[in-house]
Order: structure tokens, then C-alpha cells, then sequence
């Protein structure tokens, strides 16, 4: 998911905040596509609103390459035609579960952690908290208030110290804004456990705590208020980006709709903030095994799978099961986390693989849409060419399938490795970008071997 700031997903593409956002799913970014300071988003940049499901299956006749806008159905109310598809993980305390069941959303990462309000584990200043969005374009940790129980989140310390906050005591919120709406609320600290990973503390974000009334320019950016389990599809996000803070440029520069101080329940102040005091990739604050991630899903038919289990392994070239391979193709991202694509002759500059986004996000006029979604009388066998932003090294050959849409969502299937979206202007290779593959995702600053990161590889 990119959010409006940055890469979350079409922050919140079509399920979930395509997150873009993240997605599915947070505001993670440190810039937009020419180069000057994001406002607060990761990697994609005005991201489209989600468009509206079909109301009927079967192949669209509507070719409006229009932006589309509304909702679509959480999940397929049908059976799932097919079985689930896995992997054999690896083990190792550096990993974590990955699972995409459709119950909440389709095509959606989803992982356990476990927050502590002190670096005391198991304690009772613990919560552990299942369905947060697994998303590689937003760094960050965003919480749903209502997934935790108010004494726990009462036990959270408020992050202060905003940069422009006369007292310097004001608890600093924010508002981090993708394509179909926002999200609002608390910087708390708290220590991140995934697997058996464990981040120092950290900020992190409790969304939807109302604390704070929402300031008018944060609800002003438009869309709904994505601030609840189902408006959001998932118990929160966990931003695992190229980038290590949310939002780099407002250590510096007063955006709206992006970080405040908080004088009271009904004054809040647009701020800069450090980026100490942002949220940031819980990666980067591990003590070890911090480089980077590596996400692995099972590949899956055209007909898609009723559910799909994977795994992340965090760091790489750290432990003997996350070793990187000499051949594997390695991208290297500008510093706002974006490639190019190259389509149909077609040099797309705000390209992101983002894990937050449920699918596929490319503009083709050439491909029969229905409300926004591709939709295909039979599957489209494409192909894409990925290379760095500055032109630089070898490029990347990337071929991938687009499917009707209406019929996948019919299917009642939760994962989909071909399901598309029009949008112009930008490219999100989505989640089905990371079925059948290993995908390695690498810090800014961070090296693996003699390449140095940001930068994917797959």
C-alpha cells in the first residue's frame, strides 16, 4: 500500500487500503514522483479511490478509463473453487507466517505481532494482535484502537517532543491519507515483536483511538475515515518498506494532513516532527537481521487458490536461511522507493512492488474494464520490462497475467495471481506480483553483499 505521502498500495486499492496505505495499507514516504518532498505517503503517489465491484460476473463491456471510485465487497460470498496452496517454510526465529484467507479481504497479506509498552515480553504490558497488513510500500506499525483493549492501550506512552511544540510535552498524532480515505490518530511507543523478532521501542500508530478530533484539513483530503477494522480491512499494518521512517521530509517541513501536536482533545497543530519520533519500519529497529525482508508465497493457477500461506524471513545474507543467490534479478529503487516500468513502449516512472495492494495497478487502454478492473474475455498473457529509475544496470524482463476480473471475484477464492486494475499514469505491482516468487526487500542504507540498498530483487 502507498499512501498519498509515499509507496501501504494505491494505498488502498480495491480491498483494503491498497494500503498504497497500505494498500491495504500508512503514510511511509520521503518523496513523490518528481522529486520534490511527499506530503505523507509511501511510494504511490494520488492514488486512485477504489473502485466499485460488478454487480454481475462474466466479461465487462465498459472500456471508461475514467478513475473509478466507491467500494467493493470485503469478500467473495461463494464457496472457494479451489483448495489452498502453501509452501514448505524454512525455519528459524527470523520468520513469521504470512496468510491470505479472504475472510477479511481478498488477496491480503496478513501477519501476527505482538506490541509491548515496555521492552518487558510477556508481561502483561503485552497485546498480541492477528490480521495486520503485511506491507512493503509504507513503513510503519498502525494499530486499530479497537483490536487492543483499552487498559493496554492506556499503558502505551504518548511519543511528544514535536519539533514546533512550544512546551515540547504535546502527544504528537497523525494523519496518514491513501487514495480512498485517511487514517487518525495517537504516536504511541511501544517494542514490535514479529516471530521471533523483536524491535526496540518505537513510535508507533494507534488509529482510530479518538483521542483527538480529526483536524479539518486531514478529513478535507477527501475519501472515508479508514480508521476501523472494516474500513480497513485488517487489524492494522505493518509497514515493512525499502525505507526505514514514515515520512523523512517532515522532520523538516509543515505538511498538511501529516504529523500534530496536541494541546488538547479539540487543538491540534500541524507540526514537523524528527524522524526519531515517526513511525517507522520495525525492521530497522531489530537488533539484528535489520537489512531487509524476504517474502515467499506459494505459486498459484489461474483459477487462484481458496487461501494461501507463505512466510517472511527477516533480514538477508544475515543467517544461513536468508541468503540471497547470485542469479536472482536486483532492482535498485530511487530514494522515494520507486523503478520504472516499461509497457507497451510505455516508460512509467512511479512503479512500486507493493505487497499492501491486492493487485496488479497499470493503465492499459487496450484491455476491456468494468467499474475500474480489467476484465478480459480470456486470459492476457503480458509483459512488463523493470528497470532502476536512473536507467542504470541490466533490465528486467517481467512477464505477468491479467484474468477477468468478475470471474475471479465469482469464484469465491481468496488469493489471485492475475487480477488487475486500470489506472493511469502509475504502475503497483500488487500481491500478485509475489506469488511463485522470492521477493527481497532491502533497507535504504542497508547492503547485501556489495549492493546497496534501496533496492527490490526477486
Amino acid at each position: 500500500m502507498k499512501t498519498s505521502r509515499s509507496t501501504l498500495g494505491v494505498a488502498m486499492l480495491a480491498f483494503s487500503m491498497a494500503l498504497s496505505a497500505c494498500g491495504g495499507g500508512g503514510s511511509a514516504g520521503n518523496g513523490n514522483a518528481s522529486g520534490n518532498s511527499a506530503i505523507d505517503w509511501p511510494a504511490t503517489p494520488n492514488s486512485p479511490a477504489a473502485p466499485s465491484w460488478p454487480a454481475n460476473s462474466g466479461s465487462g463491456s465498459s472500456t471508461s478509463n475514467s478513475t473509478p471510485g466507491g467500494t467493493i465487497p470485503a469478500n467473495p460470498t461463494n464457496a472457494p473453487a479451489n483448495g489452498p496452496a502453501t509452501i514448505t517454510p524454512v525455519s528459524g526465529s527470523n520468520t513469521a507466517a504470512i496468510t491470505v484467507d479472504g475472510k477479511t479481504m481478498i488477496n491480503q497479506p496478513y501477519v501476527t505481532i505482538t506490541l509491548c509498552a515496555s521492552n518487558a515480553q510477556g508481561s502483561s504490558q503485552c497485546a498480541t494482535v492477528d490480521r495486520m497488513i503485511l506491507d512493503t510500500g509504507s513503513s510503519g506499525v498502525r494499530v486499530v484502537a479497537s483490536a487492543l483493549s483499552s487498559a493496554f492501550a492506556a499503558q502505551m506512552p504518548a511519543q511528544t517532543g514535536a519539533t514546533d511544540d512550544p512546551g515540547g510535552n504535546a502527544p504528537i498524532a497523525q494523519c496518514a491519507t491513501f487514495g480512498s480515505g485517511f487514517t487518525w490518530g495517537s504516536v504511541k511507543r511501544a517494542a514490535v515483536t514479529i516471530g521471533g523478532e523483536t524491535s526496540s521501542v518505537i513510535p508507533v500508530q494507534l488509529i482510530g483511538d479518538a483521542k483527538f478530533a480529526v483536524p479539518t484539513d486531514c478529513s478535507a483530503r477527501g475519501g472515508k475515515d479508514l480508521s476501523t477494522v472494516s474500513a480497513l480491512g485488517g487489524n492494522g499494518i505493518v509497514g515493512i518498506s525499502n525505507l526505514v521512517y514514515d515520512h523523512a521530509a517532515s522532520a523538516n517541513t509543515i505538511y498538511p494532513a501529516g504529523f500534530y501536536y496536541c494541546s488538547s482533545a479539540t487543538s491540534c497543530t500541524n507540526t514537523r516532527v524528527a524522524v526519531s519520533k515517526q513511525p517507522m519500519n520495525p525492521v530497522a529497529a531489530f537488533p539484528s537481521d535489520n537489512n531487509g525482508t524476504i517474502i515467499r508465497l506459494p505459486g498459484l493457477s489461474s483459477a487462484g487458490a481458496g487461501s494461501a500461506t507463505g512466510q517472511v524471513i527477516f533480514g538477508i545474507g544475515t543467517q544461513q536461511n536468508n541468503t540471497m543467490p547470485s542469479g536472482v534479478n536486483i532492482l535498485p529503487l530511487n530514494q522515494y522507493g520507486y523503478f520504472t516500468s516499461v509497457y507497451k513502449g510505455r516508460l512509467l516512472t512511479v512503479s512500486a512492488v507493493d505487497s499492501g495492494t491486492n493487485m496488479f495497478v497499470f493503465p492499459d487502454s487496450a484491455i476491456p474494464i468494468s467499474n475500474g478492473f480489467y476484465v478480459p474475455a480470456a486470459p492476457l498473457a503480458l509483459a512488463a520490462i523493470f528497470q532502476a529509475a536512473s536507467g542504470a544496470g541490466t533490465p528486467i524482463n517481467v512477464p505477468f497475467e491479467i484474468a477477468n476480473a468478475n470471474n475471479l471475484y465469482a469464484s469465491g477464492n481468496a488469493a489471485f495471481n492475475n487480477f488487475g486494475m486500470n489506472a493511469s499514469g502509475m504502475v503497483l505491482w500488487g500481491l500478485p506480483f509475489f506469488y511463485g516468487r522470492t521477493v527481497y526487500t532491502v533497507l535504504e542504507n542497508a547492503k547485501v553483499g556489495a549492493q546497496a540498498g534501496p533496492f527490490v530483487a526477486f
